[in-house]
């Protein structure tokens, strides 16, 4: 994607369509929750989420709640992310490392996030790190992947050029292999980060007491379920605000990488 395919996306009409169908989901929200199917306390309707927004934000809990949460992600994104991209060019570039990890790493893939909640609690305790590396665990399986495919697919034509002009190891790696394969590791980073999301909710389940997390479980516990709807809500645009700004930046890396080919 293009810096101007994405202005183009970034342009009201196209984020007036784009918000038609949260309205009409509200609207349906506000329908059913006032037509007596549910109760108040199985479905709240939109005002009563507002209210609870209101009502959070005025005692200044949830700015914390939003800030813990963030830093958990973007921490645990970041070491994720970075061992994913580790170990995604290693399996990418060596058939040996291929065969000998790949087997093991796609099994440990498919281990649910809240089987990892006994073991992190038992192994690093309460604090924060075992939050963090959850999140990481999320974030680095879509790199890993993403990163070990694009790097395998390279078309091996163009590792002979790279090599023809003296390029070897890190050299090629870094001026040949990983720029052939930027927009398919852009896109990993991208779902990593939301893997890094749907992870901090079983993150928050270890001893938490702030976090958006947190403040899902709590109101479950306590009833409150329209704190639950308004903690999946900020979930929801909070994940997409990040990743709104990812794609942002992917957009103008790809766009820069693409000028810089041209005028070379």
């Amino acid at each position: 994607m293009t810096l101007l395919a994405t202005k183009r996306n970034l342009r009201p009409g196209r984020g007036a369509v784009g918000l038609v169908l949260p309205l009409a989901l509200l609207g349906l929200w506000q329908v059913v929750a006032t037509s007596g199917v549910y109760s108040t306390a199985q479905l709240p309707p939109p005002t009563d989420v507002a209210t609870a927004f209101t009502e959070l934000l005025g005692r200044g809990e949830l700015w914390h709640h939003i800030a813990i949460s963030t830093q958990r992600v973007l921490i645990g994104f970041a070491v994720g992310g970075a061992a994913g991209l580790a170990l995604g060019g290693l399996v990418g570039l060596s058939r040996t490392a291929s065969v000998a990890l790949s087997p093991t790493i796609q099994a440990v893939r498919a281990v649910p996030s809240l089987a990892w909640v006994p073991l992190l609690l038992l192994w690093l305790g309460i604090g924060e790190t075992p939050k963090i590396v959850l999140v990481a665990i999320g974030a680095f399986f879509p790199v890993y992947t993403t990163v070990s495919a694009a790097l395998a697919h390279i078309d091996p034509q163009l590792v002979e050029v790279g090599r023809a002009y003296g390029r070897k190891g890190l050299g090629l790696l870094g001026t040949v292999l990983f720029p052939a394969a930027t927009p398919a590791i852009l896109s990993g980073l991208r779902l990593g980060l939301a893997q890094g999301w749907l992870f901090l909710v079983a993150a928050e389940l270890i001893a938490s007491s702030m976090g958006l997390g947190f403040l899902l479980i709590d109101s479950q516990n306590t009833g409150r379920t329209d704190i639950m709807l308004l903690a999946i809500i900020l979930l929801a645009v909070i994940g997409k605000l990040c990743d709104t700004v990812l794609g942002v930046a992917e957009s103008r890396l790809l766009h820069n990488s693409g000028r810089g080919k041209s005028s070379g």
